[in-house]
C-alpha cells in the first residue's frame, strides 16, 4: 500500500470517528453550546487552523457576531461585529456559499479592519455557511489552515460538519420555541397559570432560604363580560392583549406577569414587601384608570380592575395559600367598591 493511500485511509478513519462523535453529541444533548463546542473542537483537530470561529447571524440588526472564537485573537473578537455582506464571512452569510481564500491579500472581499482590531495576521480563510432550509444561520471560519492539505474531499467533510451544526442550532431553537409555547398564554403573551405555580414554588423556596419577602397581586377586570357581550370575543381578546402589555410595562425586569385565566391576571413581585407592593398595585390601578383600549378598532374602551394583594411569609407560607389570600382580597374589592385594592390583613384601601 502506498504512503498516499495509507494517509487517505487514516483521514477517512478520522472523519468517521469525528462523524460518530458529532452524531453522538447531537442525539445525547439538547445543550446547544456543548454540541457546537464538540463540532468546533473536532474541526480544529482535523484542520489545525491557527484560529477558528463560529459567527452567528443577528437577523434583527443584519449583522454577524462571534459566538465562539478560539485562538490568540479570541478575546479581541468578543465585541466585534460584521455587517452581513462585509468581509469574507459577511459575503458567505449573504450568499450562502462556501468560500476558500488561500491568500486574503489578493481578495477584495477581505475585511482588513478585523485584523487591525485584533492585531492578528490573517493569511488564508476557509469559510462555510451554516444553512437551514430557509436562511443562513451563521458561518464557520477557519483561519490560516495549511492549504496544501485541503482537497475537495476535506471541503466536503467540512460542509457536512457545518450541516450538523446548522441542525443543532435549528433543533435548539425549536425546543426553545416549544418550551415558550408550553408556558406562555397565546392571547396576551404573558406566562400562563401552569407556569405560575412552578415559578411560585421556586420563589417560596428561595425566599424561605434567604429570608426574603415577596408579594402577589391578583387582578380581575371589572365588567369584562359586558365587553364580550357588546363587542364580541375578538375585541375581548384584543382588550386582554392590550391590558397584558400595560401590566408588563409597569413592572421591573425581575417581576413576573401571568394570565391566570379568563380576565384574571397575577403579578409576582420578588423581594418586595407589602408597602412596596402597594405602590405597584396603585400604579397599575391608576394606569388602568388613565388608559383607553382598542383605539385602533375605534372603541376607546375604559376598563377598571379589582386588585388583591398578599405578601409572603406574613399572609401565607405556600404557593397555593398566597394565591388564595390575594384572590380573597380581590373578591373583597369585587363585592364592595370595585376599581380598588384589597390588602391581606388590612382590608380594602380607603
Amino acid at each position: 500500500m502506498s504512503e498516499a493511500t495509507g494517509t487517505q485511509l487514516t483521514r477517512q478513519s478520522q472523519e468517521l470517528t469525528i462523524f460518530h462523535d458529532v452524531a453522538k453529541a447531537l442525539t445525547s444533548s439538547l445543550d446547544l453550546d456543548s454540541i457546537l463546542q464538540t463540532i468546533m473542537d473536532k474541526m480544529a483537530e482535523y484542520f489545525r487552523p491557527d484560529t477558528w470561529s463560529l459567527l452567528m447571524v443577528d437577523e434583527q440588526r443584519n449583522e454577524l457576531y462571534f459566538a465562539i472564537a478560539v485562538g490568540d485573537a479570541a478575546e479581541a473578537l468578543k465585541n466585534v461585529r460584521l455587517k452581513v455582506g462585509e468581509g469574507i464571512a459577511g459575503w458567505v452569510a449573504k450568499k450562502g456559499e462556501q468560500l476558500v481564500v488561500p491568500d486574503v491579500v489578493s481578495d477584495a472581499r477581505f475585511a482588513k479592519r478585523i485584523d487591525d482590531e485584533t492585531q492578528w495576521q490573517t493569511r488564508s480563510i476557509i469559510c462555510m455557511p451554516l444553512r437551514s432550509r430557509l436562511r443562513v444561520l451563521g458561518v464557520i471560519q477557519l483561519v490560516n489552515v495549511d492549504m496544501s492539505k485541503v482537497s475537495q474531499q476535506e471541503l466536503f467533510f467540512l460542509q457536512s460538519l457545518c450541516d450538523y451544526a446548522a441542525i443543532a442550532i435549528e433543533n435548539a431553537r425549536w425546543v426553545e420555541r416549544i418550551q415558550e409555547l408550553t408556558i406562555t398564554d397565546d392571547c396576551t403573551g404573558l406566562y400562563n397559570a401552569r407556569h405560575l405555580y412552578k415559578t411560585l414554588e421556586t420563589e417560596v423556596y428561595r425566599s424561605s432560604r434567604f429570608g426574603y419577602e415577596f408579594s402577589v397581586l391578583f387582578i380581575d377586570l371589572d365588567h369584562f363580560k359586558q365587553v364580550n357581550d357588546t363587542h364580541g370575543h375578538l375585541i375581548g381578546s384584543k382588550l386582554l392583549a392590550e391590558i397584558g402589555y400595560l401590566v408588563k410595562a409597569q413592572l421591573r425586569l425581575i417581576d413576573f406577569a401571568f394570565r391566570y385565566g379568563g380576565d384574571e391576571f397575577v403579578v409576582l413581585l420578588p423581594q418586595t414587601g407589602k408597602d412596596q407592593a402597594l405602590v405597584v398595585a396603585k400604579r397599575l390601578r391608576d394606569a388602568m384608570r388613565a388608559s383607553s383600549f382598542c383605539r385602533e378598532e375605534g372603541l376607546n374602551l375604559n376598563v377598571r380592575a379589582s386588585i388583591g394583594l398578599a405578601t409572603y411569609p406574613h399572609d401565607a407560607r405556600t404557593a397555593h395559600d398566597i394565591i388564595r389570600q390575594a384572590d380573597e382580597m380581590m373578591y373583597l374589592v369585587k363585592n364592595t367598591t370595585r376599581d380598588n385594592i384589597g390588602i391581606a390583613q388590612r382590608g380594602v384601601m380607603k
